[in-house]
């Protein structure tokens, strides 16, 4: 009986006890809720960020009460900042406790660590050998040479010389620029002698690579400063580039923007596939992952306009980690916001382009004369590194966490913690505004229409010459609709203020040259362009962008296809291969005629101006019709073709009116070009413009046909890309408008 009254106490007691805590919880869950409803919103955002943020993860948080203020602001954890955030009369404050960054020096490399991650540089040479992050040793192929997982190289030649040499800029020694709890920077310099130049030819140049960790970020920094000496040999440079070689195992998720992210084939598979027209572009015949079989890989595929590039990479699912190039102002890279570049591409690789001559020609390199002096610096850009939870969009979560890390390094721009007096701090630069103005008397003289121009500061020198310029640095915004612009954190220095608008030709350029000193503001009031006009428009064919995109851009072969473009983005369907031959196809017989008042441009007008093989790989140059209707010809004044190209590869236009076969003909560009943009799948490379006088003798009443002949043959990519064409009639008022 007794043991029988224990146990039925025991029984009783669990009973109770189960009901006590069941209590507890739901007064809990209604606590949590009351919460919920009357703390402010701040402060739950708050709370979440600690619990969730991938950069708060195991970092530990102590909650500090101190005296209430208005602020009520809440911030993701940065190194140096809190999170603050107001609630009931108090503020609240989250400090993360980040580990100190250290230093670990040894004969071969210098191991910088944050607690995050590990940073492993050789020594002397200055090349990334290591990434230790999570539970991976080594983000870098651990098979490849020491030199070839993260370097900088330079592509360059001597003038007037056609070897072409690369520099992987191997440093001679190494310092300690700055070392704290809170930043390590490290300097690796590679120094030019001209006394000693024996063995391979070494680019003349003294270059000082910097690397810099900071307490609290998921990545480290890097930048050079380059520099050539006054009465130094003269010399080319075609390329300068950061490149990064990543774990080929692992890395197969490459990311480029928000439409352009797929899983990519391996290094290998290229070997084992099937080189079309040119290196670069591979046809996939035995890959490892059959899904991959007969598609396309060129890494011209992958490009991007600079003022689009601000962050790229790939993505490894196991672990689930994502390796990001950000970099956080254009200001450092060549030839404008309009230039296009490479990104990443199989390998799996990632670059950061500074300097190149693709989708450009060499104009768009850096030429040096002899004795020239020079200097400078390219970066800091961002190596940044996320991880996730696997699940269903791991990608995506990555990917978004990407972007949000390089809105918050645009908006740090300029750094305020490298440590180079070659980077002025916001504070030591200056700004410049305006109001630019379009006056165009045959159009509605309204304010830059419904899209805004592209205004820039850039080295002085003629109308438009910001598109090839290298040597020095460019900043550039988009004024509002109303044409208001302002730039800022501009370097000291003299620069020319250019401009374009996009539905409107050609290019501005302010008459003065502005000069910039630390604190400088600006103010250059209304500006007015007035773009090139002589008469009223009769036609037009394109719409003039600087681009192509609007024209006819074909199908691609479907044994020709990359499939990361297969759902037909509008803006990325000419990133095809060998949408160049369907012209052929399209044109068996004769070339391209097009008739005002009939055919349209969306369908009817090719995207690229090209040659036509006529058999055993021989190719000749075409000619395309414009044909159009006059019910008369103004016998005063000339009438005026303005003639806008968005690309040129080493041709030749030439115009006639209503004569095919008259030579010489009544127009010619002469050779121009050398962008390659038809091969290098770009809708666009150097802008070109022309004004062409048609006297009205040359044309009559009735149809009248211009004739546009691309003269130069010999090769498949020779050719040009229009971007619009304006038949305009004399000043004086012409029936047909």
């Amino acid at each position: 009986m007794e043991k029988a009254g224990r146990r039925s106490l025991r029984h009783w007691g669990l009973l109770v006890g189960t009901l006590a805590a069941m209590l507890v919880l739901v007064v809990c869950l209604v606590g949590e809720k009351k919460y919920e409803k009357t703390t402010p919103k701040t402060t739950l955002q708050l709370r979440k960020l600690l619990r969730r943020d991938p950069r708060t993860l195991c970092q530990g948080m102590n909650i500090l009460k101190i005296p209430s203020s208005r602020r009520n602001i809440a911030r993701p954890p940065n190194p140096g900042f809190n999170m603050v955030t107001k609630n009931s009369g108090r503020r609240i404050v989250a400090r993360t406790q980040y580990r100190i960054v250290t230093m670990l020096k040894t004969p071969r490399q210098i191991t910088l660590d944050n607690g995050l991650i590990q940073l492993i540089v050789s020594r002397p040479s200055g090349d990334v050998v290591g990434i230790k992050y999570k539970r991976s040793d080594n983000l870098l192929e651990p098979n490849n040479l020491r030199n070839n997982r993260g370097y900088w190289d330079v592509v360059w030649n001597k003038p007037g010389d056609n070897i072409y040499y690369v520099d992987k800029l191997q440093a001679t020694r190494s310092r300690v620029i700055m070392a704290t709890e809170d930043q390590v920077e490290i300097s690796f310099v590679k120094t030019y002698n001209v006394s000693q130049q024996r063995g391979a030819p070494e680019v003349p140049l003294n270059v000082d690579k910097r690397y810099i960790m900071r307490r609290g970020r998921s990545g480290f920094y890097a930048y050079a400063i380059f520099e050539c000496l006054e009465g130094w040999p003269e010399v080319k440079i075609d390329q300068v580039r950061m490149v990064y070689k990543l774990q080929k195992d692992k890395f197969q998720y490459m990311a480029l923007s928000d439409t352009r992210q797929t899983f990519m084939p391996r290094a290998n598979d290229r070997k084992q596939g099937q080189q079309l027209a040119y290196p670069e572009a591979v046809r996939l015949t035995k890959p490892s992952n059959q899904a991959f079989k007969g598609q396309v890989d060129d890494k011209y595929q992958y490009s991007m306009e600079d003022k689009d590039n601000k962050v790229h990479g790939w993505i490894s699912t196991d672990p689930s980690v994502g390796f990001w190039m950000i970099t956080p102002s254009d200001e450092f890279r060549s030839a404008g916001p309009m230039k296009q570049g490479l990104t990443s591409h199989v390998g799996p690789t990632t670059l950061s382009m500074f300097v190149s001559t693709h989708y450009a020609g060499k104009r768009a390199g850096i030429e040096l004369k002899k004795g020239e002096a020079w200097k400078k610096v390219f970066g800091p850009v961002f190596v940044y590194l996320n991880s996730a939870p696997r699940s269903k969009n791991t990608t995506g979560t990555l990917w978004n966490d990407a972007k949000e890390q390089m809105i918050e390094e645009v908006k740090r721009w300029p750094y305020n913690f490298t440590q180079s007096k070659d980077l002025p701090s916001s504070d030591q630069r200056g700004s410049i505004c305006g109001r630019l103005i379009v006056h165009d008397r045959y159009m509605n003289d309204s304010l830059l229409s419904e899209s805004s121009a592209y205004v820039g500061l850039a080295a002085p020198g003629e109308v438009g010459s910001w598109q090839t310029e290298s040597k020095g640095y460019q900043f550039w915004t988009r004024a509002d609709k109303q044409g208001y612009f302002l730039i800022k954190d501009v370097r000291p220095g003299n620069y020319s203020l250019y401009a374009w608008v996009p539905g409107i030709v050609g290019d501005y350029k302010y008459e003065a040259d502005i000069t910039i000193k630390p604190g400088s503001k600006i103010k250059l009031g209304n500006l007015t362009y007035e773009p090139p006009r002589n008469g009223p428009t009769l036609w037009e064919i394109g719409i003039p962008d600087r681009s192509a995109a609007e024209f006819y851009v074909p199908d691609p072969y479907p044994t020709l296809m990359n499939k990361l473009y297969k759902n037909n983005h509008s803006d990325n369907r000419f990133r095809q291969y060998g949408l160049w031959k369907r012209y052929e196809e399209l044109y068996p017989h004769h070339d391209l005629i097009y008739t005002i008042g009939i055919n349209d441009y969306r369908y009817d007008w090719f995207y690229a101006h090209v040659t036509r093989n006529i058999g055993k790989q021989k190719y000749v140059g075409t000619t395309w019709q414009i044909r159009f209707k006059l019910n008369n010809v103004m016998g005063q004044g000339n009438y005026t073709v303005q003639l806008a190209l968005a690309s040129a590869t080493s041709s030749e236009i030439q115009v006639r009116f209503n004569n095919r076969s008259i030579a010489p003909p009544h127009f010619s560009t002469g050779l121009i070009g050398g962008d390659n943009a038809i091969a290098r799948h770009g809708i666009h490379g150097l802008y070109w413009f022309f004004s062409v006088n048609v006297p009205s003798s040359l044309l009559h009443e009735g149809t009248n046909t211009i004739y546009l002949t691309q003269s130069r043959g010999g090769a498949p990519f020779r050719g040009v890309m229009y971007d619009y064409i304006r038949l305009e009639g004399p000043s004086i008022r012409h029936a047909d408008t």
